[in-house]
């Protein structure tokens, strides 16, 4: 295939193959939904990791699952990342394009017996139909039917799927980094929106353990020798949770508070779990320096309060990149008749620890769905065959290097 020809691959064309494959989507999506994987229940992700290795080899890609670690004891299925190298080269004009999704469901073993796959009209419901089995089975369906259609205009096509997002991909995290870093561009397999809006920019999240030291006394006879550390951490909630609202794209949240260890005790001890969500590392930033500034002076005499970074997922921020990438797809959508926005949100995903490594990213990108992690979970089997040509389309138009220097069409208001 001539890269002319690759560069001719219409959207439409691509929508007529993934029309062709609606029957077959549907009954792959079924078997998938009927495999119980929740997050830590390594037996069934690692049945979905073994359906996408057979059919991603059967188009020629080189498959590699990797053990991850135990998290809190518990252990983690596989993740799995595969690779086919296109005919170019990333050294001169070929690019390479990552899609990521999830194959780990908030679902206990049992679920997919109580709540099997049924269809409701143009409605399909399940566990896990929509976040994420629909999208990553739609990024699998847009490489088959670009093999299908003969293009290799690409220096490397990746597909990383991962086994613990549902809980903050603590196993997973380091490969997806490691994976994401040779990347031009990545595309990130979470369901649209309800409304049928990608996803430009999510919300990093940092989690923060404050302690605070007081002194112990006797609440009956001597209370007046103790340091309250209970009531130092009052303060210090009341403090912090008056950070909300300092900026448009932060939210600040004390979401467990312990102290004390008896009613009759002055507690010397107390904990604050705290958790931040902004739109950008510079506001996570100013969020980080506000809390060390008040844990320094705790409002209770003979009190210290220490700050203890738990835990950081960054941002995925909109960025002049990752709004070109919009564009594109934007108008590749509108060759198929699809009008979308770009949405913000403040939930997290391996999109965001994708963003963290500099690649931009697009994240949305399967079929239409909602109501995740409930029993009414849905997908729109009305959206699956043109989003997944918009996918594919999006694949070849970011595998054309010349895309990288010309303008792009502006949306119009």
């Amino acid at each position: 295939m001539t890269a002319t020809l690759g560069r001719q691959l219409h959207a439409r064309a691509l929508q007529s193959r993934a029309d062709a494959r609606h029957s077959e989507y549907l009954a792959d999506l079924s078997a998938l939904v009927a495999i119980d994987s929740g997050s830590y229940s390594p037996d069934g992700v690692n049945r979905v990791a073994a359906w996408f290795d057979a059919r991603l080899q059967r188009i020629g890609f080189t498959t590699e699952r990797t053990e991850v670690p135990r998290h809190r004891g518990r252990s983690l299925g596989d993740v799995l990342v595969a690779r086919k190298q296109g005919s170019l080269s990333a050294s001169a004009d070929g690019r390479r394009i990552l899609l990521a999704g999830h194959m780990d469901t908030v679902f206990d073993d049992g679920t997919a017996a109580a709540r099997p796959f049924i269809l409701a009209g143009s409605l399909a419901h399940g566990p896990g139909v929509s976040d994420d089995k629909g999208g990553l089975l739609a990024g699998l369906t847009a490489l088959e039917i670009l093999q299908e259609a003969g293009f290799h205009q690409y220096a490397e096509l990746v597909f990383l799927a991962t086994p613990d997002e549902e809980i903050g991909s603590p196993g997973s995290s380091e490969v997806t980094r490691q994976t994401a870093r040779d990347m031009h561009y990545a595309l990130a397999l979470e369901c649209a929106r309800e409304n049928g809006d990608i996803v430009i920019a999510r919300k990093g999240v940092a989690d923060f353990l404050i302690t605070v030291t007081g002194r112990a006394a006797h609440a009956g006879i001597e209370p007046e020798r103790g340091a309250h550390a209970a009531l130092a951490a009052a303060h210090l909630t009341l403090g912090l949770q008056a950070l909300n609202g300092q900026w448009d794209d932060a939210t600040v949240n004390v979401g467990i508070v312990r102290a004390g260890t008896r009613a009759n005790i002055v507690p010397s001890q107390a904990e604050l779990h705290v958790e931040v969500r902004g739109a950008t590392a510079a506001t996570l930033q100013r969020i980080r320096s506000s809390i060390h500034e008040l844990a320094s002076r705790t409002e209770v005499s003979g009190t210290t309060a220490h700050v203890q970074q738990l835990d950081l997922c960054p941002p995925m921020e909109d960025t002049p990149a990752s709004h070109r990438m919009f564009e594109l797809a934007r108008a590749e959508g509108r060759k198929l008749g699809l009008e979308f926005g770009a949405a913000a949100t403040g939930g997290v995903g391996d999109a965001n620890t994708i963003a963290g490594t500099g690649v931009p990213v697009l994240d949305g990108l399967g079929p239409v769905g909602g109501a995740d992690h409930t029993p009414e979970e849905w997908l729109d089997t009305d959206s699956i065959a043109p989003r997944i040509a918009l996918l594919a389309s999006l694949i070849v138009v970011l595998a054309d290097n010349r895309n990288d220097r010309n303008p792009v069409p502006t949306s119009q208001p």
